[in-house]
């Protein structure tokens, strides 16, 4: 399901609505940490980042998916793992190497659900918050830990 959709029922919506996965075939494989021909992504966002690791210059190295996190998921009551979008080693303006885990999630998955009813969807919409809450907040300590960055990039921040 295209996760920007929520908790919609997908089974009703046009096609053009439907998830976009596939496996990514990098022009630039040796820029990849890991197996180059497992690229995963979930969603034609992740795809774009995709696309823009591999080719801009700037990137030295990436990888999608390939880092564990551990976390404790309140929503399931136990310590589970999460698996960040991307990691990505840069060249910043001043020449340094910068070390950063991404996560890719469309605006309305960073806020707190809005709402004048708590629906079913909404009660879905609200665990869901509190489950990514936790697992940027693991990876945050991750990072902080590393000495790396942590960004949470949208809709925004990919010019879609």
């Amino acid at each position: 399901m295209f996760s920007c959709l929520g908790t919609l029922n997908t089974d009703k919506l046009p096609t053009l609505f439907m998830s976009y996965k596939g496996i990514y075939k990098p022009q630039n494989p040796k820029k990849y940490i890991g197996n180059p021909n497992q690229i995963i992504y979930r969603s034609l966002w992740e795809r774009k980042f995709c696309v823009y690791c591999d080719t801009k210059d700037a990137i030295k190295r990436w990888a999608s998916e390939e880092i564990t996190i551990n976390y404790y998921n309140p929503v399931k009551k136990r310590p589970a793992r999460y698996f960040p979008d991307f990691y990505i080693e840069s060249i910043d303006k001043q020449g340094n190497l910068k070390k950063i885990l991404i996560e890719v999630k469309p605006l309305k998955e960073t806020k707190p659900p809005q709402y004048k009813r708590r629906t079913k969807n909404v009660l879905i919409a609200e665990a869901m918050y509190s489950q990514n809450q936790a697992k940027w907040n693991a990876a945050r300590e991750f990072c902080l830990d590393q000495g790396w960055e942590f960004k949470i990039m949208t809709e925004k921040e990919l010019g879609v």
